[in-house]
C-alpha cells in the first residue's frame, strides 16, 4: 500500500508517521508538507533505517493542482490521510485568507486528484481506496455546561479556522454523496504530546514557565477542552482508515475535560516539582482580554467509534501530561530551534 499523508512534518502528522511505519512493516508512506512555519522535518529525524526506506518525503503545496496530480501519477496512491492544515485560531483571526486557501482549496485539490486517479469511466471506484479527512471538534461550535458533541451535532464554527475546517468537511462529504468516493471524516478533541508547535497552549506554557515568562490566560481561563494524547489519536485515525464505514464521520475524544486554568496550574506545579525551581509558580499567570469568538466548552461523545470500531483512549491525562512535560524538558534544543526559526534550515541540510 502506498499511503499519501499530508502535513507529515507537523505535530499530528509526524507522530502518525512514527506510529504507522512501526505498526505496518510492509507499507510505504508518501509524505508531503509545504514546510510552512509549523512544518519541521527535524520532527522525523528519528525514523529507523527501515522506516526511512519506506518513507518518501516531497516538499509540496496541496493548493497546487499540478504538484498534487504528479504525485498521484508517480506513486499510484492507494489512500489519502489529509492532515495538512493551518490550525492556530489566533492566526486565523489575523489572516483568515491563508486558512481558507489551505484548508478548503487544498482539500478540494486533493479530492480531485484522488477522483481522477481512482474513478473509472464506467463510474466504478478502484477497490481498497479511501480518502480520510482529519478534522476537529471546533467545527461544532460551543457547548453549554452540559452535553456532548455527537457526529450528528450541527456545524456551527465560530472562528475562521473552524469555519475553514467545517467547509473542508462538507466538501469531502459531497465527494462521497455526489461521486461515491470512499471517504471518512474524523473530528478530534484537543491533542497534546511531543512535537507540538510552541504557540499552542501546553508547549507554550512549558517554554514560558522554564524561562520565567508570564503565562497569558484568555478571559477567566475557565474555557473547557477535552484533551487527547496524540498517540491515542493516531491509533484512532489508523482504525478509521482501515475499518471505518465509507461515508461515516467518527468523533475521537479523550474523555478528559479540563478548564484551561486547571491545566496551567497543574503543569506549573509539575514543572516546579521536576526542576526544583520555585520561581515556576502561579505568580507567572497573567489574565488578558479574551479572544474574539472564544468558545466556552468543547466535549466529545466518542461512543460511535468505541462501539463500532473498538477504539478508546489508553493514556489518561495525568500520565499523558507527565510524558509530555518530560519530552519538552528533554528536547530543549528542539524548542529553541522552533522558537528561533533555525528549524527552517533543516530541509536544506538534508
Amino acid at each position: 500500500m502506498n499511503l499519501l499523508i499530508t502535513g507529515v512534518a507537523g505535530f499530528i502528522g509526524s507522530n502518525f508517521v512514527y506510529y504507522y511505519l512501526s505498526k505496518y512493516s510492509e507499507r510505504t508512506i508518501i509524505g508531503i508538507d509545504n514546510l510552512t512555519y509549523a512544518g519541521n522535518l527535524e520532527n522525523l529525524s528519528l525514523l529507523s533505517k527501515d522506516q526511512k526506506e519506506r518513507f518518501h518525503f516531497i516538499k509540496a503545496d496541496i493548493t497546487d493542482p499540478d504538484q498534487v496530480s504528479r504525485i498521484f501519477d508517480k506513486y499510484q496512491i492507494d489512500g489519502v490521510i489529509n492532515m495538512a492544515a493551518e490550525t492556530h485560531v489566533d492566526r486565523s483571526i489575523l489572516e483568515p485568507q491563508i486558512f481558507l486557501k489551505t484548508n478548503i482549496l487544498g482539500t478540494h485539490i486533493l479530492l480531485e486528484s484522488a477522483k481522477n486517479s481512482w474513478h473509472s469511466e464506467d463510474c466504478f471506484w478502484a477497490e481498497g481506496k479511501k480518502f480520510l479527512q482529519v478534522s476537529t471538534d471546533e467545527v461544532y461550535g460551543a457547548l453549554g455546561p452540559t452535553g456532548y458533541f455527537t457526529e450528528t451535532s450541527p456545524l456551527d464554527p465560530h472562528s475562521p479556522y473552524s469555519a475553514s475546517k467545517a467547509s473542508a468537511d462538507l466538501i469531502v462529504k459531497v465527494y462521497h454523496d455526489t461521486y461515491g468516493m470512499p471517504i471518512n471524516i474524523t473530528r478530534c478533541s484537543n491533542n497534546y504530546g511531543p512535537y507540538q508547535f510552541p504557540e499552542k497552549l501546553i508547549p507554550l506554557l512549558i517554554n514560558n514557565a522554564l524561562h520565567h515568562k508570564r503565562i497569558s490566560v484568555y478571559g477567566d481561563g475557565r474555557q473547557i477542552r477535552d484533551w487527547l494524547y496524540v498517540e491515542d489519536h493516531c491509533k484512532a485515525i489508523d482504525l478509521v482508515f482501515e475499518k471505518g464505514i465509507s461515508g461515516e464521520v467518527y468523533n475521537v475524544g479523550g474523555n478528559n475535560e479540563e478548564e484551561n486554568i486547571t491545566i496551567i496550574r497543574k503543569i506549573l506545579c509539575l514543572l516546579q516539582e521536576i526542576t526544583g525551581d520555585n520561581s515556576i509558580n502561579q505568580e507567572l499567570i497573567c489574565y488578558v482580554r479574551d479572544r474574539p469568538g472564544h468558545d466556552r466548552r468543547y466535549a466529545i461523545d466518542a461512543t460511535k467509534i468505541r462501539k463500532t470500531l473498538g477504539w478508546s483512549p489508553t493514556i489518561l491525562f495525568n500520565e499523558g501530561i507527565e510524558k509530555t512535560v518530560f519530552w519538552y524538558l528533554d528536547n530543549q534544543d528542539w524548542i529553541y530551534n522552533m522558537k528561533s526559526g533555525e528549524y527552517t534550515n533543516f530541509y536544506d541540510k538534508k
